[in-house]
């Protein structure tokens, strides 16, 4: 079935990324492989949504019924991806798009204002940063919550 790509969209969520990484994507994936997420979530597939962005399918992305909502934010694809493109990076900026849109599911308030306060959804905790050391991965960087701040305007 044809696809129109809405090119507003992806500029938009261009403005909100690190520009235009989300077209570096060459649908490898990469990000799929490791995903905790899609080990057990037959319905969740990074790639997917990253096809899903690039072609600006904002209604299926920015929607209560999304599957970025299940995104656990573990920062694999991140690691993973072999053109930096950050999946995890675009997979929060639609979370925060569909906050702002009020397409957020009741059940994931608390990780919303977990998100604007600390500026992750996911609970960074001791264990986190020792297992991170251990895999040899550098320590998680405090994040500017200002940006959040003015991403999340009205």
């Amino acid at each position: 079935m044809p696809v129109e790509i809405n090119f507003d969209f992806s500029r938009k969520l261009a403005g909100i990324i690190e520009g235009n990484l989300l077209n570096y994507c060459y649908q490898c994936g990469a990000c799929v492989g490791d995903c905790p997420t899609a080990r057990f979530d037959e319905n969740f597939n990074p790639r997917r949504i990253m096809l899903e962005a690039l072609y600006g399918l904002e209604k299926r992305l920015i929607s209560r019924e999304s599957p970025i909502w299940n995104c656990s934010n573990c920062y694999t694809c991140y690691e993973r991806c072999p053109q930096r493109v950050k999946p995890v990076e675009v997979i929060l900026a639609l979370k925060n798009l569909a906050a702002q849109a009020g397409q957020c599911p009741n059940a994931l308030m608390p990780q919303v204002t977990r998100c604007k306060t600390t500026g992750r959804s996911a609970m960074v905790t001791p264990a986190t940063h020792r297992i991170r050391a251990e895999l040899g991965l550098p320590p998680l960087q405090d994040l500017p919550l200002n940006e959040l701040d003015e991403i999340l305007k009205p």
